[in-house]
């Protein structure tokens, strides 16, 4: 049988390969006048040695290693968790070396979007109800929920929806760096583009004071109204029955000025695209995240913006990223971010490596640096041109990185408080995520998975595989699609419905 049409070889140097089909005991596959015989069956998206690995030595898959032979390996073999294990590694980080500007895409492209007073641009138009301490959540909910059935929209045809954004702290916490970080997020998200509008309900006496949120410089951007923005303690207002009744009539009033944005043309420029990926498989680094870096490529030369996040899953190819920075100074903040994991995960008993899932790995991923090197491929060929902290404001062109946690709804909830206005969402054993006010594509790495979760998927990059479509064809559908969604096509999981519950911010230091 053909090897070609078993087995992808992604480099020259590589000592596995990656099977396309589930491979047999026994079988036997040729490449001119070599052949290769499977000495145990192998799933499909696994790894197969390419040729004998030593005990002790490196393997390589992208060109990189991607972990040390716990034992001789032979030809043929399984190449998994059962031979192949991590010893840290000199990686080299060549500060700059890399670094080429992408040629600009001088052709016009434009989308249709919200134009805020802060110069830039939505594509959704909520209204959000920000809760400051799990204290106020569920007054928060109730709030959304009196709009949860669209009928209040019947005249206001220019508003997405109200949403509730509630999560699990806003006290018991330091005041300084965990409320900080929290108060960044809880701005970020009042002042993002896609929010036309907004309220802060808090308790009264929790540490994230909602006057510090007021006083935020980020929310003197916003673009919902000339007045202050309203805000509510159920301490001082009486109670659960009365903030939620003072609340309801405040978003009331609040409708009309929301839904008199309209959307207008405006250059993709002003797209700001959050790179995530979530229930990886063998397949990811081959097929959705390299076509999703070919978009991003595309975006950063029509002048847009791009982010990857996740620090613990760049672990093992941080140097490939540090060879792109524009200056040394870049490269830097992200490896003192590198250092910063390393150091937290250790004080907690942990390691930055323990990583993949249980689920990466049944779906062929091994160890942590194979993960991330094909995690990198999200980012394309760009030059790194800034590096931010979790849910800062992202302010430049071009492709950047923020220091967020590998768990996807903290990662995208970072990304998007920092104004990431559009999400892209790879994934090879299947996601449902969505994250209000942010819509989310969900690109599959496999054609069973894509068909499997149809509802949920609304790109199928597994035509790589499958030899129908090239990497840079499956991008420019991906890009194709990320314009598409700005202008307000919904997404798989906007119409299931999915983003209320997803929003969940890095939660930092002790619960006093």
């Amino acid at each position: 049988m053909p090897f070609a049409d078993h087995i992808i070889r992604l480099h020259a140097d590589d000592d596995v390969g990656v099977a396309k089909t589930a491979l047999l005991n026994g079988q036997v596959l040729t490449s001119d006048a070599n052949q290769l015989i499977i000495n145990t069956a192998i799933p499909a998206g696994h790894k197969v040695a390419l040729r004998q690995i030593a005990s002790g030595q490196p393997t390589h898959k992208y060109g990189q290693i991607i972990g040390f032979a716990l034992k001789n390996i032979s030809p043929g073999d399984h190449v998994h968790t059962h031979n192949l294990g991590l010893k840290d590694f000199k990686r080299d980080y060549a500060w700059c070396a890399d670094a080429r500007s992408l040629p600009p895409l001088t052709t016009p492209l434009q989308f249709s979007g919200f134009a805020r007073a802060s110069g830039e641009v939505g594509t959704r138009n909520y209204v959000a109800v920000i809760s400051s301490v799990n204290c106020s959540a569920s007054v928060s909910r109730y709030v959304a929920d009196h709009f949860r059935d669209d009928h209040f929209k019947t005249d206001l045809l220019n508003i997405d929806g109200v949403v509730a954004f509630t999560h699990k702290s806003g006290c018991g916490i330091l005041p300084d760096e965990p409320a900080l970080l929290l108060q960044r997020v809880m701005a970020g998200i009042a002042s993002h583009p896609n929010i036309g509008g907004y309220l802060i309900i808090g308790l009264g006496c929790e540490v994230n004071q909602v006057q510090q949120l007021v006083n935020d410089a980020r929310l003197k951007d916003t673009s919902s109204s000339d007045t202050a923005p309203k805000v509510f303690t159920i301490q001082q207002t009486g109670g659960v029955r009365k903030t939620v009744a003072a609340a309801i009539a405040a978003v009331e009033k609040l409708l009309p000025e929301v839904n008199a944005f309209h959307r207008t043309p405006q250059p993709v420029a002003k797209l700001r695209l959050a790179l995530n990926c979530g229930g990886s498989d063998g397949n990811s680094g081959i097929t959705c995240n390299p076509a999703l870096g070919v978009a991003s490529d595309t975006l950063v030369r029509h002048g847009g913006s791009s982010v990857l996040g996740e620090t613990p899953e760049i672990y093992g190819a941080e140097h490939l990223l540090t060879r792109r920075a524009l200056t040394r100074e870049i490269g830097e903040k992200l490896i003192a971010h590198i250092h910063w994991w390393e150091d937290y995960t250790q004080r907690h008993g942990a390691s930055i490596d323990n990583n993949p899932s249980p689920g990466n790995k049944i779906g062929g991923l091994t160890t942590i640096y194979e993960k991330s090197l094909g995690a990198v491929a999200k980012a394309g060929q760009a030059p790194l041109s800034a590096v931010y902290d979790y849910a800062e404001k992202i302010s430049s062109a071009g492709l950047s990185f923020m220091n967020t946690p590998g768990f996807d709804p903290v990662s995208m909830t970072g990304l998007v408080s920092g104004g990431c206005n559009v999400g892209v969402f790879t994934t090879g054993r299947g996601s449902v995520y969505g994250c209000k006010p942010t819509p989310s594509i969900k690109i599959a790495s496999n054609s069973i998975l894509a068909m499997r979760m149809r509802d949920d998927i609304d790109i199928n990059a597994g035509t790589i595989i499958d030899g129908t479509e090239t990497v840079e064809q499956v991008g420019q559908r991906i890009f194709d699609k990320i314009v598409s969604v700005a202008n307000g096509e919904k997404t798989k999981s906007e119409l299931a419905g999915m983003g209320d519950e997803e929003f969940a911010p890095w939660i930092l230091g002790p619960t006093m």
